[in-house]
């Protein structure tokens, strides 16, 4: 018998002394800790080897609590072998096993998107898709080509890079703005104007400092852009509309129990023409769909999201909205709204 089948063999024995009501008990503390955990909806169509998989997890923990000697003799009987493996092996060839067992990818990992429609969507930039360019409102194929590219690159910095996320000053958008529109931005950043109801920051998911961290770099991603033709005030050109979702995965500062998603949407206008040789770009509307499961009693343009224990003692207005749909109404900004279902 080879030493690992050895192994094997005194796993199997001492697990053995674990009688069937003792296992009927821990699969029931298993499936009763899974269906109180918060926010992570689950569905039927789940995979029933992902439930499987928790199963075990959870009844491995509570063979723990139960039978501490058992999971001693084990360790012992591990330890004591793998060493009369490794004995002749030099350090050199212990230590590269080493990262390629830890590095080992968990099975029945589960995703912070399951169980919302976000689990269908693309992640990052390439849930960003932009429409063939054509000649459209005097300019060619590949100027209107480049005033697309724009588009996607302001909806880039403005919710996939991780600095601004994290409330970082957002640098690559500034850079994208025409030279007339970046001064006042900039100035919005350090000095909001409330009274016309400008403020920088809310051009841009950002979280404000100390209310959360994302539990994954992942962003889940849908929309469309659509291309039209515009003329005004003497100028003609084409007028680049984008409509997304953006959804993140966050929680409180080291709470994994607070986990929640944050859907922010973004509707927003992007103008491009020729002004003499060059082409200019003019951001005319941008992220004016709001975030659903963030706070909307607060005014300083950070996103401070809404987890399962916040007080709820703001007075909402106006009919609930699905936080998943794309669709534009004429809600005034800073509105309260319910949602028809959780993020």
């Amino acid at each position: 018998m080879s030493d690992i089948d050895d192994i094997d063999e005194r796993f199997r024995a001492l697990t053995a002394q674990i009688d069937e009501r003792e296992r009927r008990r821990m699969n029931k503390a298993a499936a009763q800790e899974w269906a109180r955990h918060p926010r992570l909806r689950r569905r039927r169509r789940l995979r029933n080897a992902a439930i499987a998989v928790v199963v075990l997890v959870a009844a491995a923990g509570v063979f723990v609590s139960y039978r501490p000697d058992v999971v001693d003799q084990v360790r012992t009987a591990v330890s004591g072998r793998l060493s009369d493996l490794t004995a002749g092996e030099s350090g050199e060839t212990a230590g590269t096993n080493e990262p390629v067992e830890t590095a080992r990818a968990e099975p029945g990992k589960t995703s912070p998107f399951d169980g919302s429609p976000a689990q269908g969507y693309a992640e990052g930039a390439e849930g960003l898709v932009m429409p063939p360019a054509r000649a459209v409102g005097g300019l060619s194929r590949k100027e209107v080509s480049a005033a697309v590219r724009h588009a996607k690159n302001l909806l880039v910095a403005s919710h996939l890079d991780e600095r601004v996320l994290t409330g970082g000053r957002p640098e690559k958008l500034i850079r994208l703005l025409d030279p007339e529109q970046r001064t006042p931005f900039v100035k919005g950043l350090k000095k909001p104007d409330r009274k016309k109801g400008y403020h920088s920051r809310e051009w841009v998911t950002s979280l404000a400092p100390g209310s959360g961290e994302f539990v994954t770099r992942t962003v889940k991603v849908d929309g469309e852009t659509r291309l039209s033709a515009f003329e005004e005030d003497g100028l003609r050109g084409v007028r680049v509309k984008v409509n997304y979702l953006f959804v993140y995965a966050v929680q409180r500062p080291d709470r994994p129990d607070t986990l929640t998603r944050l859907v922010a949407h973004n509707i927003g206008v992007v103008q491009a023409w020729r002004d003499g040789d060059r082409l200019r770009f003019w951001v005319n509307e941008w992220n004016g769909g709001g975030v659903a499961s963030a706070r909307c009693d607060t005014d300083d343009g950070f996103v401070h999201p809404f987890y399962p224990d916040s007080l709820n003692n703001v007075e909402t207005t106006g009919p609930a909205v699905d936080p998943y749909s794309r669709a534009e109404d004429d809600t005034r900004p800073g509105a309260c709204r319910r949602l028809t279902s959780e993020t």
